[in-house]
């Protein structure tokens, strides 16, 4: 069994060649996806296989998220963009809370390393999502 294969194993997820790929590409990245650029990459890989549809890229990614194995991120661009979730981490939301930074340059949006602690978050409300976008420019842009 593969590194990638095990992974998928422990977050309960039957690790299939499509679902390996996917999570061997979004584990490459440095930024979030979104859907369409995930469809894009794959539907250029798979010109001679028609079972890489619309379909299959969403129910993955839905599975990987339910799974908490990545987490959807509304970076305010409407668009929403996918990323690997910390391995490391597990808490009372369900995943790894913490910030990401969208490029208003580059359009890029990251995950930052600054964690959230869980007891700065008031315990008598039921949250259902959180969402933590910081935007500027990226040191990328800044440097052009």
């Amino acid at each position: 069994m593969t590194k990638t294969e095990k992974i998928l194993s422990s977050h309960g997820i039957r690790p299939t060649q499509m679902r390996s790929e996917i999570y061997k590409f979004l584990k490459r990245k440095q930024s979030a996806v979104s859907f369409s650029d995930l469809k894009k990459v794959f539907a250029e890989k798979s010109e001679t296989n028609k079972t890489a549809n619309r379909t299959t890229f969403y129910r993955n990614l839905k599975i990987f998220e339910d799974k908490g194995l990545i987490h959807q991120i509304n970076d305010g661009t409407g668009v929403a963009k996918f990323a690997i979730s910390d391995e490391n981490v597990k808490g009372k939301y369900g995943s790894d809370l913490h910030l990401h930074f969208h490029c208003t340059e580059c359009k890029k949006t990251i995950c930052l390393p600054n964690k959230i602690p869980e007891e700065s978050l008031p315990s008598d409300y039921k949250i259902n999502d959180v969402n933590l976008v910081l935007k500027g420019i990226c040191v990328k842009c800044k440097e052009k």
